[in-house]
């Protein structure tokens, strides 16, 4: 077939696919399927070899990624239960103070708590984002808002556990431990850097509280000396307590009936039960070491038999699911701890039959030949196949507005290439990533949560959201052009 055909069928179908889901709101999973069925019976498979091409891939994927995308919701339903990122949060703001507060936070969100729903985070999270914002001065809330949008995302794409890094990975056929420790070196100073871009931006003037906030019910306008902030502190302290377990309870005064004794014995449990901070993430910081270790034995060509299971993602992640939920069943109670893990399992429904779907359409443009046509046009540079992923990314969230579903069709289509020029597969997967996150906008949902919830307008959060999370996909890709220098 003529090169301008092969090109032609490719772009037409993801062409297609974007009108579908931006214009006929048809599911992701449907429209990636009716692509990948598309190119292949365009290209030439024929109906036979196209089916069998994408369940294939569909297969490769999820025997790659299905039980590690299943044990990092099913540890973040337990930690999200058992109330660990509210306690986290107000941790760091007492340990590292109102300067280094949203850097803290920052790399907590963007690392190690990526096992935890974006949306389930900007809930749980939000409201004590807000009780910090007056602490940053006139530019708080925009501050934080930045804090939160460029973790939150680059953790997403490009950070081990989650869970668009982990469809990347398994799409690319990458070790999981190598994406986790070169997703690392560019999350890092990704989040750091872009953080500190924004927060300079907002305090020279970029941010205008007046246009850019919106005033919230619970807001409190905070005196010069922070003293409304602290009288907020207060009526919270004073406010039912609220167990482990959820309920609301009153304190018992003398002469109070029975129920509010009832009550005040649940929460006295409750907090017996409460256990240390370090305790309740333990687990996962455990498994997410022993996928580093077993990464970098691998590396240094090192075989020692326990750490090739233990490394193993799938095993370290089940460690940790299990050590989760032994400290779960105290926390929760069994019966609550059962409904958290089948509620768990719901969620993962989604990501499963997107994860699976990705592949299939990567291994149809694979089967076809797109990626030595490719090759033949990029040559034996690295920079060019980097940028351009990145440059398809971008185009594709601007349109789709999603950045797993970009990341994992921009990495489809260039990572047949990699191998045949002699590029690192991560290195696609970071460059897909990083330029799925550019232009975060009104398609997103992340948006209007992070609008809605930090007391920002559309004004604002524009500039939080889709100025700030572009700042972190530019440079996002010069870190993964500078890693490409080393690999």
């Amino acid at each position: 077939m003529p090169d301008w055909y092969t090109l032609a069928v490719v772009g037409v179908a993801i062409l297609a696919v974007v009108v579908m889901i931006v214009r006929f709101r048809t599911n992701p999973v449907i429209a990636l399927a009716l692509g990948a069925a598309a190119i292949g019976l365009a290209t030439g498979l024929g109906a036979v070899d196209t089916v069998s091409t994408m369940a294939q891939g569909f297969g490769d994927v999820m025997m790659e990624a299905g039980l590690l995308i299943a044990w990092g919701v099913l540890i973040g339903s337990m930690l999200n239960r058992m109330g660990a990122i509210t306690r986290l949060v107000e941790s760091l703001l007492r340990l590292f103070g109102r300067r280094g507060v949203p850097f803290a936070l920052g790399l907590s969100f963007a690392t190690y708590l990526q096992t935890i729903f974006v949306d389930v985070m900007i809930v749980i999270a939000a409201p004590l984002a807000r009780r910090i914002a007056p602490r940053l001065g006139r530019t708080g809330i925009g501050i934080m808002g930045a804090t939160f949008a460029i973790s939150l995302e680059v953790g997403i794409a490009l950070m081990v556990p989650g869970i668009g890094a982990v469809m990347i990975a398994a799409n690319l056929g990458v070790p999981l431990g190598q994406m986790l420790l070169m997703g690392l070196l560019v999350v890092v100073p990704t989040v750091v850097l872009a953080i500190a871009v924004m927060t300079f931006l907002f305090r020279v003037g970029f941010w205008n509280p007046e246009r850019d906030e919106q005033r919230m019910i619970d807001d409190e306008t905070p005196d010069a000396d922070g003293s409304a902030d602290d009288d907020a502190q207060r009526r919270d302290d004073a406010r039912p307590a609220r167990s482990v377990s959820g309920a609301t309870s009153s304190i018992a005064v003398p002469g109070a009936d029975p129920q509010r004794a009832t009550a005040l014995r649940e929460r006295e449990d409750g907090e017996r039960r409460q256990q240390p901070l370090i305790v309740l993430f333990a687990p996962l910081l455990l498994s997410l070491l022993l996928i580093a270790a077993g990464a970098v034995l691998d590396v240094l060509e090192i075989a020692i038999a326990p750490m090739q299971l233990l490394g193993a993602p799938a095993i370290a992640l089940l460690l940790g699911v299990v050590g989760t939920a032994i400290i779960g069943r105290r926390a929760l109670g069994s019966d609550e701890l059962e409904r958290t893990l089948v509620h768990g399992f719901k969620d993962a429904g989604q990501i499963f039959a997107l994860t699976g779907v990705g592949g299939s359409l990567a291994a149809v443009i694979a089967a076809g030949d797109l990626g030595s046509l490719l090759t033949q046009w990029l040559g034996a540079s690295a920079v060019a196949p980097i940028l351009l992923v990145w440059g398809i990314a971008a185009i594709l969230h601007v349109a789709v507005g999603s950045v797993t579903l970009s990341a994992m069709t921009a990495a489809g289509i260039l990572g047949p290439v990699a191998a045949q020029i002699g590029l690192e597969p991560v290195l696609v997967g970071l460059a897909a990533g990083a330029g799925a996150l550019f232009c975060i906008h009104v398609t997103s949902n992340t948006f209007w949560l992070l609008q809605s919830f930090l007391g920002q307008s559309v004004r604002g959060a524009l500039k939080t959201v889709t100025v700030g999370v572009s700042v972190a996909s530019v440079i996002a890709l010069g870190m993964t052009l500078i890693l490409s220098l080393f690999l």
